[in-house]
């Protein structure tokens, strides 16, 4: 039963990354190719806000349903699909904790753009390049966890 739980709250903090990640993305993605500073400062205020109130709890949950589901079941930490599983986790923070501070960015700056009845600046463009860019490799990553977390695959890695 407890292996149960575990492995439940593990899959729906998996889904609820995936969701979040792939749900923010599409509406910052329309959002920009809107153009208009004010649904983009609208749209990356609520990307914002989703970010911390579903990714970052999940972010944290992770580890530990994973460590506790990991436990229950007997697997040990040092199998070759754990690390890598680990690994690809510890990557995809490389690009989530920037992404996240890059939104904000983009979010004050359209602000900014609306407040002044401008068009976006260049520096939100290339702000926005760069999350573009930052999103592939780290949804990429988190699809390749879930397959390893489905399959658990014999691969010849240890510590």
């Amino acid at each position: 039963m407890e292996e149960l739980v575990w492995r439940f709250l593990h899959v729906i903090g998996a889904t609820v990354l995936i969701g979040t990640g792939a749900g923010i993305a599409f509406f910052m993605l329309m959002a920009h190719r809107s153009g208009d500073p004010r649904a983009i400062a609208h749209v990356a205020g609520t990307v914002v806000t989703a970010d911390f109130l579903f990714t970052a709890t999940a972010v944290v949950v992770q580890p530990i349903t994973g460590l506790l589901l990991a436990n229950s079941v007997g697997w040990q930490l040092t199998e070759g699909w754990v690390l890598l599983s680990i690994g690809l986790y510890l990557f995809i923070g490389v690009f989530w904790l920037p992404v996240v501070v890059i939104q904000m960015r983009m979010r004050a700056l359209a602000r900014e753009a609306a407040s002044n009845g401008a068009p976006l600046p260049a520096r939100y463009h290339r702000l926005y390049r760069i999350w573009f860019a930052c999103g592939f490799p780290a949804f990429g990553a988190i699809l390749a966890i879930v397959w390893l977390m489905l399959a658990r695959p014999d691969i010849p890695l240890s510590l």
